[in-house]
């Protein structure tokens, strides 16, 4: 028997009887496939895990560095004897060595009890809950907005590069991404809310409602509301997204396979749309993920200039206490939110490009 022959045995004993048809080969690449990609949709699972235990860890001692004492800040600095304060000290668990406080905290957080609110003495599930739904319309809509707006200035903009369009779109979005949000959402306010000069106010300077309609005026009074807060968060958003998308698509112009499809005939759109945008698409997917999860985080200045009863005032009002649980619940709902958008981005980046997770 020849050294060949025998190799071959050998690998057959070892490996069992393969395929050789076309149907084995097809069986032995799908099977492989997929185990790539479980492993990889594994490994992901297990770094989100892992992220979202580091957050718990941090959000309890990140806080704690914060000087000023709970206590103290919730009796707003009125005459209290020792006594008061041991008794406020003990009925938070603040009198319990910090070990103590932390396997409380990371038990009671595991189960989905995030404690109670100093200051407004309501469980911050609750409070979570009940501001949520105001975040996730304002935050929501401009995320949509400046998501598609950004895409699609970004992709022509590239598409054209040099042009006097491309210069004037990419100036424009440079300078407003240098812009503090909260900066331009002061400046809305002075110019289109107070009214300056010739320019009169035309929106309120803040809240959510008037409080005085109903029914589809309600809706329309919200709306108004809306108007410079979501301006503000779209001008800042649409930037990011546009100087993203259009970075990428210039790095796929050169490329070898955009020529190849130009020689077989096919329209410039139809290059651009069909295989240039596709594949440049996985950096900005990044950024679009990790811009929804800022819905649930809302934008805390923005909200804050703009009185948006939201969780992002939550976050502030809280943090000017401080409420330690309401904080440490607040960052935890944000940061799990910005944990499972990335998840879900990379989860699908397989979907976009098939050599993920390969």
């Amino acid at each position: 028997m020849s050294t060949a022959s025998t190799s071959g045995a050998a690998r057959d004993a070892v490996d069992g009887p393969v395929d050789t048809g076309p149907s084995g080969a097809g069986s032995r690449t799908s099977t492989g496939t997929k185990t790539a990609y479980l492993l990889y949709v594994a490994g992901k699972l297990g770094g989100a895990v892992v992220s979202l235990l580091a957050v718990l860890v941090t959000s309890f001692f990140l806080f704690r560095v914060i000087s000023r004492d709970p206590v103290k800040a919730m009796t707003h600095g009125a005459p209290t004897s020792v006594e008061q304060m041991a008794t406020l000290r003990k009925q938070f668990g603040l009198d319990l060595p910090m070990w103590q406080q932390f396997t409380h905290y990371c038990s009671a957080a595991l189960t989905g009890d995030l404690g109670t609110s100093y200051q407004f003495h309501a469980p911050v599930g609750e409070l979570i809950l009940d501001k949520l739904p105001a975040t996730l319309l304002l935050t929501g809509v401009s995320v949509v907005i400046y998501s598609v707006l950004g895409l699609w200035l970004g992709t022509r903009t590239a598409w054209r590069n040099g042009s006097l369009g491309d210069r004037i779109n990419t100036g424009l979005a440079l300078t407003l991404w240098s812009v503090p949000a909260f900066w331009l959402g002061l400046l809305l306010i002075i110019v289109f809310a107070v009214g300056i000069g010739p320019i009169p106010g035309m929106f309120p300077t803040g809240g959510m409602s008037s409080g005085d309609s109903s029914g589809f005026g309600y809706v329309l009074d919200v709306a108004h509301h809306m108007v410079l807060p979501v301006i503000t968060l779209v001008a800042v958003g649409y930037a990011q997204t546009l100087l993203v998308m259009r970075s990428s698509l210039l790095d796929e112009m050169g490329s070898d396979y955009l020529t190849t499809a130009r020689a077989k005939g096919l329209r410039d759109a139809a290059v651009r749309r069909h295989h240039a945008v596709p594949n440049a698409l996985l950096p900005t997917v990044t950024m679009v993920f990790i811009n929804l999860g800022f819905v649930a985080a809302g934008s805390i200045l923005v909200e804050t200039v703009f009185s948006w009863p939201g969780l992002g005032g939550l976050f502030y009002q809280a943090l000017s206490v401080p409420d330690l649980p309401l904080v440490q619940g607040l960052f935890v709902v944000f940061a799990g939110a910005m944990i499972v958008m990335n998840l879900l981005a990379d989860l699908i980046y397989p979907l976009l490009d098939p050599r993920v997770g390969r």
